[in-house]
């Protein structure tokens, strides 16, 4: 009997011991990370990099059997808890879960499950935005709140909803979007551009998204990675497109890898950053990325010093790094299905990385469109990094789109200071739009009246509504790719305090349940607001379907009394804008522009809704006018 009793127990105990030794094999096996989590049959970039990081993962070798796939090396890193594993994906490989086993021996094999998927469209419809959309700009964390119940997640660093502090979360998130898409579409929006969604888990000032913390992550407080897709996809469904924020430069400080980075190397000036010493911050120059004559020590703390302190800077000279981040780019635009990429801080990163990083996107996507942030106001300096430009150098950027910094501050300069003066005023806007010679294609430049990085673009112009007018109307009529931000349309403004990112960034009225306004209803917005939101939504409904401003040549004439004339000319079409920067209505001289053959065409008013003849005489209001014959 005691033989027996002694026999069961040492079975319970073998139970017991397999047991535990299956649930420490698991919990190994939930804290190994592999990244990418998931790749696709038919790529261009069929081999392909992981990153696996785990406990002394290093001492394991990786192994698989899949047809089609194999490990081509492996690599060990600084730290003994990263391997990288480069994977060759062929043309024979089918769809399916790889089993990749990491085998030691004298301990169970650790598993991960990578999987294999086909595409769900081949890489030439994924097109790109163009100068044919009008780009929503959104601060997510502002917009509005869809779902309260992930306002707070106890697990992250910043957990409190404060939405009397600006730079607290206010718990805007993606549902807040999806359920405003018929707002944003029937305003005549073709695509959306949201800052960046991925977990940004910062002790504060998490709301903004650029610190981003884990780059294969949606943030919770967001939503998550179905969610995610669902925007992408009930906006495709309504003819937006979606453009992911994506940031190479830098990751957030308290980011999963920085307790033990792969490389020594991994981060520029680790060494400082690891020694706890004063880090070097970069001194912004970035005319130093085409600078003939720049010393090495400008360029080096340009590219490699930290934007600020909480962002440590991606050493993107790092092979395996660069690796990375090309890989998640490409990840994201076929997860997500997009429609374009933003590249945060453009000028900032290793500039021949830059050009490898978009080049490999578009060589992935060749109908694909990415816009990179350079935040210069000399046309010299943002059209270098355009693709197509000559540079002296023979630097190409593989870059389509670049943002028109240097439009947007002659427009506010232009409309605030008065036209006393030879070379002030309106003439700044036409001079600048002369240099469009220098761009290889101008439509491809993203013009905007304002940002999330600067003040809106009603407090920049003192709150003066025509002005404001005619600053919108004019970048909806050029040969551009507009962007306008969430809130412009009711003159949305940080007066109060100009400068201050977290008021720039204010809570869209009607997006918080008990809103007193709420702009998506128009509910108790001031007859101002109502009139500002119509006139941007006429214009916008106007140009989606006007070959004339979407195709059309540009003629404009030198400003003369306070005027400035536009036309857009398609085929049989003109569309004609004038800037009228006087406080009562001009009488206008059609005889002026005798050599667009006008005489005698019918007009039509496409703000006030009536119609006239292009004779001799042109009553013009103040403000922004827009003028269109029918095809």
């Amino acid at each position: 009997m005691e033989y027996k009793k002694h026999l069961a127990f040492l079975k319970l105990s073998f139970c017991c011991f397999f047991v535990l030794g299956l649930f420490s094999v698991q919990l190994k096996a939930q804290n190994l990370r592999v990244e990418p989590p998931n790749w696709w049959v038919g790529m261009e970039m069929n081999n392909i990099q992981l990153l696996v990081h785990a406990e002394e993962i290093s001492t394991y070798e990786p192994k698989l059997n899949y047809d089609g796939v194999e490990i081509t090396k492996i690599h060990k890193a600084d730290s003994p808890n990263y391997l990288f594993i480069d994977l060759s994906i062929s043309e024979k490989a089918s769809p399916g879960s790889i089993e990749i086993q990491f085998i030691k021996k004298g301990t169970k094999n650790l598993v991960f499950d990578f999987e294999l998927q086909s595409r769900e469209k081949p890489a030439e419809d994924f097109v790109g935005f163009n100068h044919t959309d009008a780009i929503y700009l959104i601060t997510p964390d502002r917009f509005a709140n869809g779902n309260t119940k992930n306002d707070v997640v106890k697990t992250m660093r910043e957990t409190k909803i404060d939405r009397n502090n600006n730079y607290a979360r206010h718990g805007g998130d993606i549902q807040g979007i999806i359920n405003h898409l018929d707002y944003i579409s029937d305003m005549g929006f073709t695509s959306i551009w949201s800052s960046p969604l991925l977990t940004n888990d910062m002790e504060s000032s998490s709301y903004h998204g650029y610190a981003i913390t884990d780059f294969y992550e949606v943030d919770p407080r967001f939503g998550n990675l179905e969610l995610y897709k669902d925007l992408s996809q009930k906006a495709s469904e309504k003819g937006i497109g979606l453009i992911m924020d994506m940031v190479a430069n830098h990751c957030g400080s308290e980011h999963w890898w920085m307790d033990d980075l792969p490389f020594e190397d991994w981060l520029n000036f680790q060494n400082v950053y690891q020694s706890k010493k004063e880090l070097p911050t970069s001194n912004h120059r970035r005319t130093t990325n085409q600078d003939p004559y720049a010393s090495n020590l400008d360029s080096k703390i340009m590219h490699e010093g930290w934007f600020v302190p909480t962002m440590p800077d991606l050493n993107q000279k790092n092979p395996f790094l660069a690796k990375y981040i090309i890989q998640n780019s490409i990840w994201w635009v076929e997860t997500l299905q997009l429609h374009g990429i933003r590249q945060d801080t453009y000028p900032y990163p290793n500039k021949e990385f830059m050009s490898d990083w978009a080049g490999a996107i578009m060589a992935e996507y060749p109908n694909f469109n990415i816009v990179g942030e350079e935040w210069s106001t000399d046309q010299l300096v943002v059209g270098y990094w355009q693709q197509g430009q000559n540079n002296s150098d023979g630097y190409n950027s593989n870059l389509r789109s670049v943002m028109d910094f240097p439009m947007q501050m002659k427009i506010v300069q232009a409309l605030n200071e008065g036209n006393d003066g030879w070379g002030k005023g309106l003439v700044k806007i036409y001079e600048t739009l002369a240099n469009d010679f220098y761009y290889p294609r101008p439509k491809d430049v993203m013009i905007f009246p304002d940002n999330h990085d600067m003040d809106r673009i009603f407090t920049q112009l003192n709150e003066d509504v025509d002005k404001t007018k005619m600053a919108v109307g004019l970048i909806l009529s050029l040969p551009r790719t507009p962007q306008i931000y969430y809130g412009t349309e009711i003159l949305m403004e940080n007066s109060d305090k100009r400068g201050d990112h977290g008021l720039i960034r204010t809570d869209f009225p009607g997006g918080w349940k008990g809103d007193f306004q709420n702009a998506f209803t128009r509910k108790n917005l001031s007859d101002t607001q109502l009139d500002f939101q119509g006139f941007l939504k006429t214009i916008l409904n106007f140009r989606k379907t006007s070959e004339a401003i979407l195709e059309g040549r540009m003629v404009h004439f030198a400003p003369f009394d306070g005027i400035y004339p536009i036309f857009r000319i398609h085929q049989n079409q003109v569309v004609a804008v004038f800037l009228n920067t006087n406080e009562e209505s001009r009488s206008l001289d059609l005889s002026k522009f005798e050599e667009l053959n006008l005489n005698g065409v019918q007009f039509h008013d496409v703000l006030e809704n009536t119609s006239f003849n292009w004779t001799k005489q042109l009553q013009l209001k103040p403000g922004f006018s827009m003028f269109t014959t029918k095809e």
